[in-house]
């Protein structure tokens, strides 16, 4: 019985966050160089969008955007090349950091 009553408690204090989708949110580029061409689109779809004017390297920018999942892909092109950054969670996300390394790859950092 406990354990039905915890998976309950679960499920109702997580749905919230699950039916918020994603929200506006800023845009910081933490990579060395320019931004060109940023778009998104759901994970697991072949549908890209743009998302806007991309800052420059080290600024950030208030992307406006709302949907109702939670789970994007964001790229970009950086000295000519695509990057993409996959499973971008932006349910809640107030600051999406974009970073990338040559050795390391591409990856996101959130505040």
């Amino acid at each position: 019985m406990k354990r039905l009553a915890c998976l309950a408690l679960l499920l109702v204090t997580a749905t919230p966050a699950l039916a918020a989708g994603a929200s506006p949110f800023n845009l910081v580029n933490g990579t060395s160089g320019a931004l060109g061409d940023l778009s998104i689109r759901r994970a697991g779809t072949s549908d890209w969008k743009p998302l806007g004017t991309a800052p420059a390297a080290g600024a950030q920018g208030a992307i406006k955007f709302s949907d109702p999942d939670c789970a994007f892909d964001i790229q970009a092109t950086i000295g000519g090349s695509p990057v993409t950054w996959t499973g971008v969670n932006l349910c809640g996300a107030k600051s999406v950091t974009l970073k990338r390394d040559d050795s390391a790859g591409a990856w996101v950092d959130y505040d």
